[in-house]
């Protein structure tokens, strides 16, 4: 009986090494997902800031008579 808790003790202090590998690099692909997560987020609300510029950009240049395919094109930088 005593000979089998010591192999079972060898068997289970080889594999702590590979055990304590896997859960380092799991929490470590855990962090870097929520930090791409956040980063998106980040950039969405850049995006939506912009769209806003744009949105109001179009609506002052329709306000000056021109179509709504006119003011499309000089907000984005056209003649």
């Amino acid at each position: 009986m005593t000979e089998e808790k010591n192999n079972a003790k060898k068997y289970c202090g080889s594999k702590k090494g590979a055990m304590l590998a896997y859960g380092v690099i799991q929490l470590s692909t855990s962090v870097i997902s929520a930090i791409s997560l956040a980063a998106i987020a980040l950039s969405f609300c850049s995006v939506k800031q912009e769209s806003k510029v744009f949105n109001n950009c179009v609506e002052e240049i329709r306000g000056s008579g021109k179509s709504a395919s006119a003011a499309v094109r000089f907000c984005n930088g056209g003649d």
